[in-house]
């Protein structure tokens, strides 16, 4: 599988590692970004090829990784689908616009296209989905990060943000995806809590979800990412382990 990847930075430079070493069929070759610069020098790690136009790598690629902003998604999305490429999609918070996402999934099927969102920085998705398929009357996550984390400048714990997820990733694009997530495994817009904390180090997101089959709790604890800490190490993994799977003869969950 050929792979193009949109947007350089800390996730896509973490991705790359990985599959330079590896033989799994994976060959990420094309490389996007709004600088230039640094598109050029992933393209030198990976032996690849930097791209002066997204359309220029849409013919040689299998599947297209967006791992650049909600607003990038938003902007590139359609044509990417409407080429038949796939798309694996990491700012999912884009993805609570409802006429986007009802825009997205129209496309992808007209074209034969896939749309991929790893599961991020959370754990318990399977179960969610599989929740889903019964009735869900509540869904909330909290979610505490240092100040570094949120960009903050406090000296004590301060919740910065409590209601709905289609606003909380409005108002934190790049910092709470998983709210994304987790509402559109639910089918529903869950209650969120953003809590900046200068006594953790780590990105601390609680989950808490009931309905027809029981309720279930989750906690993450995860590492940031040491080149950018407002990106776990876990968003990172996830997306690899999603195109590893690619390759699997057997799987596990759904």
């Amino acid at each position: 599988m050929d792979i193009g990847i949109v947007g350089c930075g800390a996730i896509a430079n973490m991705i790359v590692s990985k599959f330079i070493s590896d033989d799994d069929g994976i060959k990420i070759k094309y490389f996007f970004d709004t600088d230039m610069e640094r598109a050029e020098n992933l393209a030198v790690l990976a032996d690849g090829v930097a791209v002066l136009k997204l359309e220029d790598m849409l013919p040689h690629v299998d599947l297209v990784l967006e791992a650049a902003s909600p607003n990038a998604l938003k902007s590139i999305a359609l044509g990417i689908l409407g080429s038949g490429t796939d798309l694996m999609a990491m700012s999912v918070g884009a993805l609570m616009d409802a006429d986007f996402r009802h825009d997205v999934y129209n496309t992808a099927k007209e074209h034969d296209a896939n749309v991929y969102a790893p599961t991020g920085a959370i754990v318990g998705i399977d179960g969610i989905k599989a929740a889903a398929m019964g009735e869900i009357y509540e869904a909330r996550l909290t979610t505490r990060k240092s100040p570094k984390s949120l960009g903050r400048d406090v000296e004590k714990e301060e919740i910065l943000f409590e209601g709905k997820a289609s606003e909380a990733v409005k108002e934190f694009p790049v910092n709470i995806n998983v709210a994304a997530t987790l509402s559109i495994a639910c089918h529903m817009d869950i209650d969120v809590k953003i809590i900046v904390d200068p006594k953790v180090d780590r990105n601390q997101h609680e989950v808490y979800v009931r309905g027809e089959f029981g309720e279930f709790k989750t906690c993450s604890m995860n590492l940031p990412s040491k080149a950018n800490p407002k990106t776990s190490q876990m968003a990172a993994y996830s997306a690899i382990r999603l195109l590893e799977s690619f390759g699997d003869n057997f799987h596990i969950g759904t």
